[in-house]
């Protein structure tokens, strides 16, 4: 039976991704913040903190899993009203870049064979010179998120090049469930549906209708990092659809989808933007010629569907 470790198990993917390894028969080892820690025959029972070297050390020394994905994410929405703190530079620093430095220099220590996938983003493109961005697109971030997951890039690179670590990297763009955080815009707008259907007065401000955005679905992203860290060779890879939508599209057939009209319920205030992000689109044509991926569902059903499952979560 293979082994994998899930870092960051009780997020959006981490969710997704230990049911579907766990389906394939894996033994998934789920790790999220308060993690125990427990290995009867050696006597270990603690609180795993992912930053910890020697916590790591031990986890990877005595589980030498088969595979390794490393999901945690400390992220802020482009909505959320906060400054780039050094506390929250501290924080994306611990959570993306030094447990990784750990589990890295513990692979090569301890458990050779292990394979690691790294959730890296979009947004270490930053500002890129072209619409559409690929593996060669320049690095060139503008925000701690995606300072600091540039970094963690950067590590793999590294440790694939000096010390022969299967290290592959998935540039993730958008990609959306019904189980992302209430923070986030897709969440919210379907958030807004339900509570219309509750009360036909109900509305919501959006920041900016026009934005684009190349939005995928979660369980496909799931797959591709599963194709990913099965390959032979590790390397660095775009996740996306390569489809750019509107905030609009998005509400309007969330909310057509139930039989409202959109313009109902939909105020645009450009107050409620802290920070301005320019279209990113993700060309993953690398991706789906190495693992023959491709995205299952289209944009119009994958919003309808996530609908369709956050009031079937309500009701129950």
């Amino acid at each position: 039976m293979k082994k994998a470790i899930v870092i960051g198990s009780n997020g959006q993917d981490g969710y997704y991704l230990a049911n579907f390894l766990a389906q394939k028969k894996y033994k998934v080892i789920c790790i999220d913040k308060g993690f125990l820690l427990q290995i009867p025959e050696s006597n270990i029972d603690l609180r795993l903190n992912i930053s910890n070297k020697s916590h790591i050390e031990l986890l990877i020394s005595k589980i030498k899993p088969d595979e390794i994905y490393h999901l945690a994410a400390f992220h802020h929405s482009a909505q959320d009203n906060y400054d780039e703190t050094i506390d929250i530079f501290t924080k994306s620093i611990e959570v993306h870049d030094i447990s990784l430095f750990h589990i890295l220099n513990s692979i090569v220590k301890f458990s050779p064979q292990t394979k690691l996938f790294y959730a890296a983003s979009s947004l270490i493109f930053g500002n890129p010179p072209t619409e559409v961005q690929n593996e060669s697109t320049p690095i060139n971030p503008n925000n701690l998120y995606g300072i600091t997951k540039a970094v963690g890039l950067f590590l793999c690179r590294k440790y694939r090049k000096e010390h022969n670590v299967f290290a592959s990297c998935g540039i993730l763009y958008n990609h959306e469930s019904s189980r992302r955080p209430s923070k986030y815009l897709s969440k919210k707008i379907i958030d807004g549906v339900i509570n219309a259907l509750r009360d036909h007065e109900e509305k919501i401000e959006l920041g900016n209708l026009k934005a684009e955005v190349d939005w995928g679905f979660a369980p496909d992203f799931i797959k591709a990092m599963y194709q990913i860290t099965n390959l032979e060779i590790s390397d660095d890879f775009i996740v996306s659809t390569g489809v750019k939508h509107t905030v609009k599209e998005f509400a309007e057939i969330a909310y057509s989808s139930v039989g409202l009209y959109w313009r109902d319920h939909v105020v645009e205030n450009p107050q409620l933007i802290k920070r301005e992000t320019k279209p990113l689109i993700g060309d993953s044509s690398k991706l789906r010629r190495l693992t023959k991926w491709a995205p299952s569902i289209s944009f119009e059903d994958m919003v309808k569907l996530l609908v369709k499952e956050s009031i079937n979560n309500e009701k129950h």
